[in-house]
């Protein structure tokens, strides 16, 4: 414990010592700010933060806050709290120029440093994130793509307009999208001992397959099961199952991928115009999809025997 203890202090002892050094350098123009953050191993937000504190408090900006209590952290004031909170809540820690990907008690805790000058132990950025009603989550991925704008705009303006399109014209609403199941997918939780990993006995040799699906707004659902990658044929090959299983128009909304777009598909569409509409949602945005539900809770729940 004591230990521990003292490479704290150390580590803390050292990031204060480097404040001038690192500021001197580059307002001497000895290293740039990028430069700097290499040599002396810290963050080009640090670097950064520091620069700023010289420029508008002179010397006085390079000596540190000291460092909060063990427990609680009770040398941040409300505001400060506050903005390191909408930081986390609004921003990754790559987006800050920082060395982290997701927001780790680590980063959290270079974050109070970079910002306010205070120096957290480890365990009290736990007690903070704790307080501030934070819990380590697994993330959900995120496309750079995405456009939270459009998705919004669609599930606004377009979706109103496809629903009163198709009670105009009697047609049969549908949502499609195409997922994949493998053998060894293993999926609900099991009691053991602690520390005793249970193990599901299954075949060795794997396999998969994909389903393409479409459910209605009234719940109706219909699928066809494939094996092989998703292409204009299997798309094709669903909607003629679909228009000859439906006594009127059906309007499929689906995603952008390329399978959606082919130039088969487009003259298939063309030629059977009257009895099957293709609407394209709006890209990376799963949520305005209601076959993801299906998706989700099909892989969530179906079991191996």
């Amino acid at each position: 414990m004591d230990g521990n203890h003292d490479a704290r202090n150390l580590d803390v002892a050292v990031r204060q010592d480097l404040r001038p050094c690192v500021v001197h350098a580059v307002v001497n123009g000895e290293l740039t700010k990028s430069k700097a953050a290499t040599v002396f191993g810290v963050s080009r937000t640090s670097v950064h933060t520091w620069v700023d504190l010289y420029h508008q408090q002179g010397e006085e900006g390079l000596t540190p806050l000291r460092p909060g209590p063990a427990k609680g952290g009770g040398y941040l004031k409300g505001l400060q709290a506050g903005v390191i909170v909408n930081i986390i809540k609004d921003r990754t820690p790559d987006q800050l120029k920082m060395p982290f990907a997701l927001w780790t008690r680590e980063a959290v805790r270079d974050l109070i440093y970079n910002k306010f000058g205070i120096w957290f132990a480890i365990r009290s950025v736990g007690d903070l994130l704790e307080r501030w009603g934070f819990t380590a989550q697994k993330p959900q991925r995120g496309a750079y793509e995405r456009d939270d704008e459009q998705s919004r705009a669609w599930l606004e303006n377009e979706d109103p307009k496809l629903r009163r399109r198709a009670k105009r014209q009697g047609a049969q609403s549908y949502w499609e999208d195409v997922t994949g199941l493998r053998s060894d997918h293993c999926v609900g939780r099991s009691y053991a001992p602690s520390g005793e990993t249970p193990i599901v006995n299954m075949a060795g040799q794997r396999c998969g397959c994909n389903i393409i699906s479409a459910v209605s707004n009234k719940g109706t659902l219909r699928f066809s099961v494939f094996e092989g990658g998703f292409n204009q044929d299997v798309m094709i090959d669903f909607l003629s199952r679909l228009v000859w299983d439906a006594d009127r128009k059906v309007i499929v909304s689906a995603d952008g991928y390329p399978a959606h777009k082919g130039t088969r598909l487009k003259r298939w569409r063309r030629a059977h115009a009257d009895k099957c509409e293709l609407v394209l949602l709006p890209a990376y945005a799963p949520e305005v999809n209601a076959t993801e539900v299906l998706n989700q809770d099909l892989k969530a729940n179906i079991f191996s025997t």
